[in-house]
């Protein structure tokens, strides 16, 4: 059985450069774009809907990425979007929400459905976002609900860049000792 696997008519389409550990499970009309990495043990389940993964993004360990399908209580049903350079925390959850480039969501999160994430988030570790909520860029935000605490400070945007520079450098790791 593959890691990797169709759902009906789609088909995952994974950037030649992309990394996927042989522990994840991605399904469906999912898109992973160039040089992101996907980490052991999570799931993209895009089987009612779409998903995409943007470049140089790493969603973390035992994190789950899901969708909403078409109904009456949500026409249309709700996809799901990461931005380019996003770093996903271990054992976050994402459910059909649209987060835009250079974010940092923290381990444990919970980010729901109709959820909008400007660029230059950081959502620190357990929070939650609310369904329909927009978290306005460079802040950090925090809770249950997630609320906007200050503005980011110069070191913190220059981490969520080191992150997922970091990333991108340790999957190629990953990728070549896998060939060895």
């Amino acid at each position: 059985m593959s890691n990797i696997r169709s759902f009906e008519s789609h088909t995952p389409r994974i950037a030649v450069d992309a990394w996927v550990d042989d522990s994840a499970l991605v399904i469906g009309e999912v898109r992973i774009a160039s040089k992101a990495s996907i980490w052991p043990m999570t799931v993209i389940r895009g089987d009612v809907h779409r998903i995409h993964v943007g470049a140089e993004s790493n969603i973390q360990d035992g994190c789950v990425l899901h969708v909403s399908h078409d109904s009456q209580y949500l026409p249309g049903g709700q996809s799901m979007s990461l931005g380019k350079r996003v770093t996903v925390g271990h054992r976050a959850i994402l459910h059909g929400c649209e987060i835009a480039d250079s974010c940092f969501i923290g381990m444990g999160c919970t980010i729901l459905d109709a959820a909008v994430l400007e660029s230059h988030v950081l959502l620190g570790a357990g929070s939650l976002v609310a369904s329909s909520k927009r978290l306005e860029g460079g802040y950090l935000w925090l809770g249950s609900p997630a609320r906007r605490i200050r503005p980011l400070n110069a070191q913190e945007l220059a981490y969520i860049d080191y992150s997922a520079e970091h990333y991108v450098r340790l999957a190629q790791r990953h990728r070549e000792s896998a060939h060895k």
